[in-house]
């Protein structure tokens, strides 16, 4: 046998579970190192069966339960202080993700006036398009000046604006 194999059935024999192989008897015969491992093992096993636990205190039991509702208290305390500032700001994420999420929709999917599938595209001001656009996105503010009539009118009338002249 081995040393390898003869050091995996010490443990059980040093504890006196189980007795060695005649092999492993005469392994340990010839090997000085596993005899004295196997010595050792059970000058340790003899003092941890002398070994007892000391006894706890009497009261050990009732501060220990103690200590467990102390510690049971706390921890509702912290889930009632985060709870309450969760519900808020989960709320306040959710709205601004449903804001900025129909924000980007009606950006990216806004349609022309006049119901096209194009997407108009802005003209800048001074342009004849972009004045159009002007007039058109504004036309009841426009409606009520009284100089658009009069512009409508000497349009109309081309000879009466040339007479008053």
């Amino acid at each position: 046998m081995k040393c390898n194999q003869v050091q995996e059935l010490m443990p059980d024999a040093a504890a006196g579970k189980s007795e060695l192989t005649a092999e492993a008897l005469a392994h340990l015969q010839g090997c000085a190192a596993c005899t004295t491992e196997l010595t050792e093992m059970r000058k340790t096993m003899a003092l941890l069966d002398g070994w007892r636990a000391p006894e706890p205190s009497p009261y050990f039991d009732t501060r220990m339960q103690a200590l467990l509702r102390e510690e049971k208290a706390r921890e509702a305390a912290r889930a009632q202080w985060f709870g309450w500032l969760r519900r808020p700001a989960l709320a306040g994420v959710a709205a601004v993700l449903v804001v900025a999420g129909v924000g980007f929709y009606t950006t990216q999917h806004s349609t022309p006036a006049g119901g096209g599938a194009k997407m108009a595209t802005v003209q800048q001001p001074g342009t004849a398009v972009g004045d159009l656009q002007a007039l058109d996105k504004n036309d009841e503010l426009y409606a009520d000046f009284d100089v658009l009539d009069e512009l409508q009118v000497q349009q109309e009338n081309p000879q009466q604006g040339v007479q008053e002249q």
